[in-house]
């Protein structure tokens, strides 16, 4: 039994048009079998379902390359690696993959957490024991002591539990690739480097050339994509020359490095929505703001623009993710602020954002060449909004104008549960952000006298 859209506008991010009066014909497997004008559609005989979304913008369901699933909405990274057992975080994060769903985001990319979660909520959807987002999923980063994930005094060492896997040599960095291979991981993430300096202010790189490039040949022998975490010019530069897949972040790439990725074929994926929101939404109590990174990011994302828009220009090719997980870029709020950014400040017409997150997106992921647009033999991903992206791209960021979500040709009907952070993310015991010296509480307006005990 076939099943019959009517839509007002169809966008397929086949091309980069929106066109009206069109209509979708898909099987009972969710597999286009007709997409074009109306009076050319096949008709609907008695009994095959006729959907009317005939005063709704139509399009392929949106795709974030960039969602930590077992991250929790976080607020430290001791949120994230050690106050939640493995088996919550999984629970956790199915739920939240939900919220993404009801977004309007059909698919996402979950590149890098603890143990397997990622993987566990990937089955679980697949196998049909939950809705939910298609899932590209990886296990933990591959990480070193110059990487992200090693924040812990060495006294400590790291946590088993950590979203990353800490390797010390080689041999140990390709054990652990196999291991994830044999897991079952559709991409594995290294962290290329994380936030130590030379005393110039460049970023080190937390591997070598040679060892980076030994990783990602190893990554994709095995048939898994590579991608890495690279924020400064040498991470760039030995990623692009490796040959990765996609890149994440690239702030501060320079010509070198755009040359090697355009040499290379990587794709970039820049996450300017969480620099964003740490700019915007960090108050000045909070230690973001206390510490100083609020200024750093502000001008960090200002080279990062300058930068990626050369970039850009050069013909690297863009996706769009988030970096969602963190308490900045909760679940299901902030995913299409990415594009917004993406018209605003990169120059992206509407439509080619739309394509962004749709098409290009799709083709990171494991089952993208059956996803991102919507053209026969192509899976029925799809969503209908009030009104339309490509003449104002931020209504995407208003769930009131989601109509309906559609995956595999199926309407998904997602409760809106509401959740209590204090319950499935503030597990750490902190009560405090200050130290309240004489002169602090003095300083704070606080110095009247103190109330006995008694009273």
């Amino acid at each position: 039994m076939r099943t019959h859209v009517r839509c007002g506008t169809l966008f397929s991010a086949g091309d980069r048009e929106a066109r009206p009066g069109q209509t979708m014909v898909y099987d009972e497997s969710g597999v286009l079998e007709f997409v074009g004008p109306a009076d050319r559609a096949p008709r609907a005989i008695p009994g095959e379902p006729v959907l009317d979304y005939s005063r709704q913008f139509v399009m392929p369901g949106l795709i974030d390359i960039h969602v930590h699933l077992a991250y929790g909405n976080a607020k430290s990274e001791e949120d994230i690696d050690l106050y939640s057992p493995l088996e919550f975080r999984a629970l956790r994060g199915l739920f939240f993959a939900q919220k993404l769903l009801a977004a309007g985001y059909t698919a996402l990319c979950s590149p890098g957490d603890a143990g397997q979660v990622s993987l566990s909520i990937r089955n679980a959807i697949r196998a049909g024991l939950f809705e939910g987002p298609r899932i590209t999923a990886a296990g933990p980063y591959i990480t070193a002591r110059q990487s992200l994930t090693d924040w812990y005094p060495t006294w400590i060492g790291a946590p088993s539990t950590s979203i990353g896997r800490l390797v010390t040599n080689r041999d140990e960095a390709i054990e652990e690739i196999r291991v994830q291979a044999k897991n079952g991981v559709d991409c594995v993430k290294i962290a290329l480097d994380g936030i130590q300096r030379r005393p110039d202010g460049s970023l080190i790189a937390a591997f070598t050339e040679e060892e980076t490039g030994a990783m990602v040949r190893e990554i994709q022998r095995l048939g898994r994509k590579a991608v890495v975490h690279a924020i400064g010019r040498e991470a760039v530069l030995y990623a692009a020359r490796a040959g990765v897949d996609l890149i994440f972040h690239a702030f501060e790439l320079d010509d070198e490095c755009i040359d090697a990725v355009l040499k290379g074929g990587s794709a970039i994926a820049p996450t300017f929505t969480f620099q964003r929101n740490i700019i915007e939404f960090t108050q000045s109590h909070e230690p973001a703001a206390v510490n100083g990174r609020v200024g750093h990011v502000q001008r960090q994302y200002e080279r990062a623009v300058r930068n990626l828009a050369r970039a850009r220009e050069a013909g690297v090719p863009m996706m769009a993710g988030t970096d969602s997980g963190f308490a900045v870029t909760p679940y299901g709020e902030w995913h299409a602020r990415e594009l917004e950014i993406f018209v605003n400040d990169l120059g992206f017409t509407p439509a080619e954002a739309l394509c962004v997150a749709t098409r290009t997106n799709a083709r990171f992921l494991a089952d993208g060449e059956r996803i991102g647009s919507l053209e026969p033999g192509r899976i029925a991903d799809f969503i209908a909004l009030d009104g339309s992206p490509l003449e104002d791209i931020a209504i995407l960021l208003d769930k009131s104008r989601i109509h309906a979500v559609h995956v595999g040709g199926r309407r998904m009907a997602l409760p809106a549960r509401d959740y209590n952070p204090r319950e499935v993310t503030d597990a750490a015991m902190t009560n405090w952000s200050d130290v309240y010296t004489q002169a602090r509480v003095a300083e704070l307006g606080r110095d009247k006298p103190l109330r006995r005990a008694a009273e």
